[in-house]
């Protein structure tokens, strides 16, 4: 049993407010907006951080029930889009939502499953159109060597009929390491000589030998050649520096001397005598002689050497040489132009002993010009050996052909694969997200499976259910099976709008129908007894006063009278319900029940115990604030309405409708007052209408009118005194 509740800190209660009590039955009355369901909410979920500043005093082993509008947010379950049908059950509830997510889940995951899908056909049509340009260019190759002159056609058996064919034959062949050194010119002669009437094989090029190589680092050519050093002369031509102009001048010197001196070849004055000859020649002795004449024999040499020589024009006249004339025609001339060049070097030399001169050695030009010749007479050998061979000389210009081609087509091809690494690599990204939403889809089936095992069979309960309805003397509907765990309203009237949302008092009663089921007993088997405390919130709120009464009457039969549970507490904003509830027998009440007004002022909500003969007096206070014409709209026009449904409900048990008719009361003026006494709801927030439409005087007025039309007059004038 809870013996003490104490709030505080939260909502309207802006200090502590307790409630203290050692009865079985608690009644509570407030006004809305006094507290009434943050005292259920606290009770329905103690654990929430939000009531840290509230507490319950009681026994243990005790399970507190609650019925409030917590409990119908987590029971009653009607999905938005199926109007009209429902699910009971806090497990049911979260089954069907769990379900319902995971299903909103997938959808979602289909729609990027989709979207992923389009996104992949997208890459391989664009993939595709590029392979069909590349597969276009590379069909070049059939339009290019294909007909005319039909010389390489064989070439291409089998790989003309399809361009898919020709692309992936050339795919296929691995790019040679360095550019083929014949071209398709070249293996179109090839082609034509194996086959042509000019088949014949062609000789070998002779390999150009110089003899005189090693006259060209002769150390003669390296050093002065000069006289005798140790004649009287010498040191005159040393002064002179110029022993080739002495020894050119010898040559003009005449044989035999007449008289005693000649003239000069250089002064034409007669200074040449015996003497000066026999001195000169002592000069230029035998050993210059004999260094000029090792000389002469040495560009003897060399000439013969560049004479013997392989003439070009045998060169010339070899067909494999005609294909690279001009390599061949470099090469030639850097050997001869080296040769001459040595040659007229030499020549210098013996025309002025004396210099110094390096000659260049030709060994490099004529190895390069026979590496030439060699390469040559490779192609040669070939040509000669696919004479001998046809079909294996064919062959290998077809294979060499293809060489060729994939070298030209390497660019096309690099970039066919750069595409197609990059669409591997982006369809294989797609393909993870795909992998990771079918896995998110499979995941999201699996939970609807598992929810779909944890809902639990109420058809037992919707029994009772209905057969509760009929109790409340409720027959315009009752509940059918829609599917496994969902129920549907069936009304007596059929209508096209069977299945339309369920009203507000239709959920309410069901819920509450739902809640006297849940509190019969255990929710398991295993699960051990305990004392219950139910906690009823305000279960008339949207109901018609026609069920008030019945609604009342089934909480005493089955839980006032109830030796099931150890004690209940009923909240409410209804005088006339709160009424219905209390014991009539004064001793009676006073052992089982005890009374609680709760009430809200600026300082905050507080509870506070209740004689019977209170009720009276709050209807009294009623009367007191709508005199008070400076009190709020909202509190004015709520205890209006309350004053009417305490009269004529409770005292004289009359119905209003036909009050509500005449026609004084139809005047525009009052449809204000006539709108908001006939609404269904209770609540503050959603029945007091836009306060522009309030007029007190009206509002009193019709009021007014309300127990004169209904000959209540004395009534309405000795309570407004």
């Amino acid at each position: 049993m809870i013996t003490k509740i104490t709030l505080n800190s939260v909502a309207c209660f802006k200090s502590a407010a307790i409630l203290e009590t050692d009865k079985k039955v608690n009644l509570i009355y407030g006004l809305n907006g006094t507290g009434k369901s943050t005292l259920s909410d606290y009770l329905y979920n103690r654990s929430n951080p939000t009531y840290s500043g509230c507490t319950a005093e009681s026994g243990p082993d005790e399970q507190i029930l609650v019925y409030n509008q917590s409990f119908i947010r987590d029971y009653f379950y009607e999905p938005e889009d199926l109007p009209g049908i429902f699910t009971l059950s806090k497990e049911n509830r979260e089954a069907e939502e769990n379900v319902r997510g995971a299903e909103k889940n997938i959808k979602k995951y289909e729609e990027e499953l989709t979207n992923k899908n389009a996104a992949i056909d997208e890459k391989e049509e664009d993939f595709a159109k590029k392979k069909q340009n590349t597969e276009n260019r590379i069909w070049e190759i059939k339009n290019s060597y294909a007909g005319g002159d039909r010389v390489l056609e064989y070439c291409l058996a089998g790989l003309m009929g399809r361009k898919e064919s020709l692309f992936n034959h050339l795919l296929s062949i691995e790019k040679p390491s360095k550019q083929p050194e014949r071209s398709t010119d070249m293996l179109k002669n090839e082609v034509e000589a194996i086959r042509g009437s000019d088949e014949i094989k062609v000789s070998l090029l002779p390999e150009i030998e110089f003899s005189a190589q090693e006259i060209e680092s002769s150390s003669l050519f390296g050093s002065a050649i000069v006289g005798n050093k140790s004649s009287s002369f010498a040191d005159l031509i040393t002064k002179l520096e110029n022993s080739d102009w002495v020894k050119k001048g010898l040559e003009y010197l005449p044989d035999e001397i007449e008289g005693e001196s000649e003239p000069c070849p250089f002064c034409q004055g007669k200074t040449i005598t015996k003497a000066v000859i026999q001195r000169l020649q002592d000069y230029f002795d035998e050993s210059y002689e004999n260094n000029i004449s090792k000389i002469q024999t040495l560009l003897i040499s060399y000439e013969s050497a560049i004479q013997s020589l392989v003439k070009k024009d045998i060169y010339k006249s070899n067909p494999f040489v005609l294909e690279k004339n001009d390599e061949f025609e470099n090469l030639y001339y850097v050997v001869t132009s080296c040769l001459n060049d040595n040659k007229t070097l030499i020549e210098a030399k013996l025309s002025n002993p004396s210099q110094e001169i390096s000659l260049s050695s030709s060994i490099k030009a004529i190895n390069e010009l026979n590496l030439f010749i060699q390469r040559i007479n490779e192609s040669i050998n070939a040509h000669n050996r696919r004479i001998e061979n046809k079909e294996a000389a064919l062959s290998e210009i077809k294979e060499t052909f293809w060489k060729i081609m994939r070298w030209n087509y390497d660019q096309t091809i690099s970039s066919y694969n750069q595409d197609l690494n990059c669409a591997k690599s982006d369809l294989a990204d797609i393909q993870k997200d795909i992998d990771d939403i079918e896995s998110n889809i499979s995941t999201q089936k699996k939970i609807i499976q598992e929810q779909q095992k944890r809902t639990v069979n109420i058809e037992e309960a919707i029994s009772n259910i209905n057969n509760g309805l009929f109790e409340l003397g409720i027959d315009g509907f009752c509940i059918e099976k829609h599917s496994d765990v969902r129920y549907r309203i069936v009304r007596t009237e059929e209508c096209e709008n069977t299945f339309q949302t369920l009203s507000e008092g239709e959920k309410m009663i069901i819920s509450f129908l739902y809640f006297r089921e849940l509190c019969k007993g255990r929710k398991k088997a295993s699960e051990s007894a305990h004392k219950k405390i139910v906690v009823i919130d305000d279960p008339v709120s949207s109901l018609s006063h026609v069920y008030t009464f019945s609604v009342g009457q089934m909480i005493k039969n089955n839980f006032f009278s109830s030796l099931d549970f150890e004690q209940v507490f009923v909240l409410t904003h209804s005088l006339y319900f709160f009424y219905e509830l209390t014991d009539i027998k004064h001793e009676r009440r006073k052992d089982t029940q005890k009374l609680f007004r709760m009430t809200k002022n600026s300082s905050g909500s507080q509870i506070n115990e209740m004689r019977y003969e209170e009720i009276q007096n709050d209807y009294q206070s009623y009367w007191f604030i709508v005199k008070d014409q400076n009190q709020p709209v909202a509190l004015i026009a709520n205890c209006m309405r309350n004053i009417i449904e305490y009269f004529f409900n409770f005292i004289e048990k009359r119905d209003l409708s036909a009050v509500f008719s005449k026609p004084a009361l139809q005047e525009t003026k009052y449809q204000a007052f006539y709108r908001y006494i006939n609404r269904e709801s209770h609540s503050l927030g959603q029945n007091i209408f836009d306060f522009k439409e309030f007029n007190y005087s009206f509002f009193r007025d019709a009021f007014h009118l309300v127990f004169k039309e209904s000959g209540y007059p004395e009534h309405y004038d000795a309570m407004m005194k």
